[in-house]
């Protein structure tokens, strides 16, 4: 048994790993890719916390998502330290560290396995799948949902010890502050129906009672007469407990027990499983979760980050999707080639998408089959994959085949079957222990390191670009975003030679046509200036900036455009520019 002491010390040693692991972050810049519109350009933001700023940010759809709490976190963060980036990024990560301890106090209360919940929340902590959400300013809105998700989590546990309306409305306050922050809340309420399957017991708690019910109205003596001497005689093993709704959060059986082996009746009935009482009282919750979708989409739709079909077709986004699983699972495993943007394919080989449909399809029926055994593989997989599911690409958002900030949440399903599996797999081994301890550590120094590298690639935009560059194909947005870093630096030969590559790649990337014109305004080449205008607005009439440039290099030609201007159009803004084609 743990001594209480020791739990402190895993705290400590979660805080101290993750801190410095991305202590970097302290040295990093702001970036020319959404921080802009997040922070530095947005004038809402810049003048901190406000009231008709506050008023703003409970009603606009800027940026293509409903997020009112992020923006006031990002009001704050201007209040409180004004543009110094430091700050910034030392706010998503003490968020980032404050959720990873909340994931392990969550599993610990609910599974009483310490040092395995350690294990989920080390691998939290360190995956370098997560420098996105933490390193990224514009990213905020990841770290802070996910610590309502936390905390919706550990709510959710005080309910289910003590089911009563008081305990209920904090599960849904928190949640519906989760979703203010990031619309990715929208699964939770079925990650709450996991849980219950895996570790509470729920299902299992509330088949029985159903079960219990019919057999006493058939025979109504049942309930009231003893077990008869015959069936006494079977011997009371840890595998004939009766799991009670709260037997797991009081320690009252060993979780890491498979629910094959202790979920039977002292009939030596099979358990059964009752879904619907715990659908009902998830009920406000999947409201609340439907709310927030249509919101999202809606404003999406109107800031023009829905892809049309014809953009990208949906034989394609399916196809993208399978795939995309089968990568999130190996960058899991072996964290290389990491991008802050991975350019979308369009239609992959239909070898590389049967196959991963088979592979999938594999994984979830062992799983789902083995699921009375194992019952954490099942959760886990579930999780992963369900929690995935409104940014996997179906409904396409933005140009990204995927992105490793949407892993943040979903992760943790994999962790959780790696911290308890692979202990069961190997509970025949003689040194067992000591090859656990062994390799976690060896996992965990390499993640770190690898982490604490890619965390540097943040140190700027010209830093992050050139890498991404290196490790990604034909990436026109991040040519485009690189020239435009190199334009607010007053390189603007470089700026050009980035531009030319992005639209040699995408000869319909808009953006690009109006950023080399204002690099060339500012080398004096007017005339190359005013025919990169030209084609940006015959591509796109309603292209506000371009006029306004245009307009400066025709009847100024000897005032050159503010250097700022690239920086300032580096991305879409709300019904002024289209998204890229």
């Amino acid at each position: 048994m743990l001594r209480n002491k020791q739990i402190p010390l895993i705290y400590l040693l979660l805080t101290a790993a993750a801190l410095m692991a991305f202590w970097q972050v302290s040295y990093c810049d702001f970036i020319n890719y959404d921080d802009t519109s997040y922070v530095t350009k947005n004038i809402h933001i810049r003048n901190g916390i406000t009231t008709e700023a506050i008023g703003w940010a409970f009603t606009t759809g800027y940026a293509g998502n409903w997020h009112p709490l992020t923006w006031i976190s990002h009001m704050l963060d201007v209040q409180l330290f004004g543009l110094e980036p430091r700050w910034h990024h030392m706010t998503n990560l003490l968020f980032h560290i404050v959720n990873t301890l909340l994931l392990f106090f969550v599993f610990y209360r609910m599974t009483k396995a310490p040092w395995k919940s350690a294990f989920v929340a080390a691998l939290f902590a360190l995956h370098p799948l997560h420098v996105e959400s933490v390193a990224w300013v514009a990213e905020r809105k990841d770290v802070l949902s996910t610590f309502f998700w936390m905390l919706t989590m550990a709510a959710y546990i005080s309910y289910v010890e003590h089911p009563r309306l008081r305990t209920y409305l904090p599960v849904f306050a928190f949640l519906a502050l989760g979703l203010t922050a990031k619309p990715m809340l929208v699964t939770l309420p079925f990650v709450l129906l996991l849980l219950d399957y895996w570790p509470l017991g729920r299902m299992q708690e509330a088949g029985s009672r159903e079960q219990g019910a019919r057999s006493e109205t058939q025979n109504p003596k049942l309930g009231q007469e003893p077990l008869s001497a015959n069936k006494r005689k079977l011997p009371k093993k840890p595998t004939d407990q009766v799991i009670t709704q709260s037997s797991v959060l009081r320690g009252a059986y060993d979780p890491a027990q498979p629910y094959g082996r202790i979920a039977q009746r002292r009939t030596g009935g099979p358990q059964s499983f009752a879904l619907r009482p715990l659908l009902w009282e998830k009920m406000p919750l999947f409201a609340l979760a439907a709310l927030s979708s249509i919101v999202t989409f809606v404003a999406q739709q109107k800031a023009g980050m829905v892809k049309s079909i014809g953009a990208f077709p949906l034989g394609a986004r399916i196809g993208n999707t399978f795939v995309s699983y089968i990568a999130y699972i190996r960058k899991m495993v072996w964290p290389n080639n990491l991008a802050v943007h991975y350019p979308h394919p369009g239609l992959w080989p239909l070898w590389q998408v049967l196959g991963a449909v088979l592979l999938l399809g594999a994984v979830t029926f062992a799983v789902i089959r083995g699921g009375k055994r194992f019952p954490y593989l099942a959760m886990g997989w579930l999780w992963f994959a369900g929690t995935l599911v409104p940014v996997i690409g179906i409904v396409q958002v933005g140009q990204q085949a995927m992105a490793d900030r949407y892993t943040y949440i979903p992760l943790i399903g994999l962790f959780i079957m790696a911290a308890w599996g692979i202990p069961e797999l190997l509970k025949k081994l003689r040194y067992r222990k000591e090859v656990l301890v062994a390799s976690s550590a060896l996992v965990l120094a390499c993640l770190f390191i690898v982490t604490w590298i890619q965390v540097g690639y943040w140190r700027s935009s010209i830093t992050l670009f050139d890498h991404t560059l290196k490790v990604t194909d034909r990436n026109y947005i991040i040519y485009q975003n690189r020239g435009s870093a190199y334009c607010t630096l007053g390189d603007y030969r470089r700026a050009i030679d980035d531009y030319d590559r992005s639209i040699e790649i995408n000869p319909g990337f808009v953006e690009a046509y109006h950023n080399r014109g204002v690099a060339y305004a500012n080398l004096g080449d007017y005339r190359k200036a005013i025919s990169d205008y030209d084609r940006a607005i015959a591509m796109y009439p309603g292209y506000e900036s371009a006029y306004h440039n245009r307009l400066l290099a025709i009847e100024s030609p000897g005032k050159k455009v503010n250097k700022d201007e690239p920086y300032k159009f580096s991305i879409p803004k709300q019904s002024t520019l289209p998204p890229p084609q």
